[in-house]
């Protein structure tokens, strides 16, 4: 093959997140094996999710991951999944004294998200008007700690870990999705069923397991 594929991610660690010069995630390994067993070229690049969302849509030969696959999402991409199935949940600041048992008492707090990301749309679906919209996860994370935003959502595999580090507490669920790579709808479909078939595999063997597991990752947390 003349041209390889170009596949975009952003910083959100553990998934994807720069190491020095090298792109290294739970997602960019999978990446990794899955277009080395399909046998095809490829390149990952790191860039603002908005950059790299537009860019799966609008250029041949490009995908962009990891992607929630939503209903609205569906017919614009082709799907390579899942890298994971995960419940995205709302958080909050220990001690900022926000409560919220369900989405309907979550609604009148000002909830902070990032543009373009799924869950901007999930949560306006849900009724949530009171959005503070930033470029990256990390701007959004700072202003939850530093009490400029009442809660935020954040992938619930991904919340295992940061609280560990971080003071933050579990509200309520928001949704739940599988995630994947979503290539631009010209995508060849004999590149398409190579790497689904690789990742097919490599859930299958375990090695999905072992990725989550290396990077702190339990898909029960």
């Amino acid at each position: 093959m003349a041209a390889g594929v170009m596949l975009a991610t952003e910083e959100y660690p553990p998934f994807s997140y720069r190491d020095g010069k090298t792109i290294k995630g739970a997602s960019v390994e999978q990446v990794e094996k899955v277009m080395k067993d399909a046998g095809i070229d490829y390149k990952i690049e790191m860039m603002p999710w908005a950059r790299a969302y537009n860019l799966a849509q609008t250029t041949p030969m490009s995908c962009v991951f990891t992607t929630a696959h939503s209903a609205k999402r569906d017919p614009m991409f082709r799907w390579v999944e899942p890298l994971l199935v995960d419940r995205n949940i709302l958080i909050t600041r220990s001690g900022s004294g926000v409560t919220a048992k369900n989405l309907e008492e979550a609604r009148p707090y000002t909830v902070g998200t990032q543009r373009d990301d799924y869950t901007e749309v999930t949560l306006k679906e849900n009724g949530f008007t009171k959005l503070d919209v930033a470029t990256d996860f990390n701007a959004t994370l700072r202003k939850l700690l530093n009490g400029r935003i009442d809660m935020m959502p954040i992938s619930e595999i991904y919340f295992g870990k940061l609280k560990a580090q971080q003071p933050l507490e579990k509200l309520t669920v928001l949704s739940s999705q599988p995630m994947g790579i979503a290539c631009e709808k010209s995508f060849p479909s004999d590149l398409l069923t190579k790497m689904q078939a690789a990742l097919d595999k490599l859930i299958a063997d375990g090695t999905q397991q072992t990725i989550f597991t290396k990077y702190g990752l339990s898909s029960a947390d």
